[in-house]
């Protein structure tokens, strides 16, 4: 039964990774790593189905059947603090929003861009008084740095000008949150507005750089893509933990 199991994950992981390139909509390669989870559980299976699993000692068995559960626990405790954020909404009349950068493509915003830009949007309706910072340098593959990209894009959906104060530099999220404080008045009030996958991380990296008071606010993911960001987003909480840009706290 173990050995069928692995197969089947083998193959999901595979058949996604496969989508993924197919669809032609990534920023990244990091998605090859579904690829490399699939060939692994297959390789797992294999060690089941041919009995070599049966015909290790048992301290080797129970020192890995130990670790493989302790690993699967915390992934799962780290993705259940990620999806904690998923629904937070902020709180009306903050004195800044600060939308994260994401991919700029050459017709415009990416959908995972577009997306938080929209959440930003709504709430910038609904509380006139509040201003926004716009964060995000140009990457190798980006027509215009990811800044002007939200910019034009808000402006274009009838944000004043004024209203708009841009980021330009920053080539990771420690950067954005960095740069945009700059951009405040200290004490302010701010809401970090990105998907929902990354606000977990994006909330706790700004407590480490020292913000006043900050909240949420969740922009929805293209579904298609969650479970490929929610994993690469896992790796994304490790690094900054283990730099010590972050706790992890509820």
């Amino acid at each position: 039964m173990t050995a069928v199991i692995f197969l089947i994950l083998g193959i999901l992981c595979c058949l996604y990774c496969i989508g993924i390139f197919l669809s032609g909509v990534f920023g990244s390669w990091f998605f090859l790593i579904w690829g490399v989870m699939g060939i692994g559980c297959l390789g797992i299976s294999g060690v089941f189905a041919s009995g070599i699993w049966e015909r290790l000692p048992g301290a080797v068995r129970g020192t890995a059947s130990v670790l493989f559960a302790a690993g699967l626990l915390f992934f799962l405790l780290i993705e259940g603090l990620i999806v904690s954020c998923f629904w937070k909404k902020g709180e009306p009349g903050l004195d800044y929003l600060v939308v994260l950068g994401a991919q700029m493509r050459e017709n415009g915003p990416s959908k995972a861009l577009r997306l938080r830009l929209d959440a930003a949007y709504d709430y910038l309706q609904e509380n006139p008084d509040t201003l926004v910072i716009v964060s995000g340098g140009q990457g190798s593959n980006e027509p215009v740095s990811e800044a002007q990209g939200m910019r034009d894009y808000l402006v274009g959906r009838g944000i004043a000008p004024e209203r708009i104060r841009m980021e330009d530099r920053s080539r990771n999220t420690v950067e954005n949150l960095r740069f945009s404080k700059k951009l405040m008045e200290e004490g302010a009030s701010v809401g970090i507005v990105t998907n929902n996958f990354h606000l977990y991380r994006a909330i706790h990296l700004a407590e480490g750089q020292g913000y006043g008071p900050v909240c949420g606010i969740a922009a929805p993911c293209d579904l298609t893509f969650q479970a490929n960001n929610m994993l690469r987003e896992f790796f994304g909480i490790m690094k900054d933990w283990l730099r010590g840009n972050m706790r992890l706290t509820l």
